[in-house]
């Protein structure tokens, strides 16, 4: 029986350290950032007669994904997500989209700034 020969070992352990940093991703960034985790959570909302649907709750996601809210409403007004300090403007009958990355834990509102309707908790952890 022949010695396997050494070059190959090096070779499938190579291939194997490269599929297990693919698999699991670099799990941090530089400077205390949070690492993207690649998943975008996407949530639409839409208000028609003052009237949030789907009614408001509670939306929970993982610290560093990515957080698409598109929202339409039947008259002009403001989505704002408190924490973040982030906003779209809406003009009536037009879909508006906010994203961002949630890299901080906590809960936190998001709302309509005219109307002064709860759209969704969002759950970061």
């Amino acid at each position: 029986m022949m010695p396997s020969h050494p070059r190959r070992h090096r070779s499938r352990y190579r291939a194997a350290a490269l599929l297990a940093l693919l698999l699991i991703g670099p799990t941090a960034c530089g400077d205390g950032e949070p690492a993207v985790t690649g998943t975008v959570e996407s949530v639409t909302v839409s208000i028609t007669g003052g009237t949030v649907s789907p009614a408001p709750g509670r939306i929970e996601v993982s610290r560093g994904q990515t957080v698409r809210i598109t929202t339409t409403s039947d008259v002009a007004d403001m989505v704002h997500v408190h924490g973040y300090d982030k906003s779209v403007t809406l003009q009536a009958g037009v879909a508006g989209t906010v994203e961002f990355v949630a890299d901080r834990d906590g809960l936190y509102e998001v709302e309509t700034h005219g109307q002064d309707l709860q759209l969704f908790q969002l759950v970061v952890r």
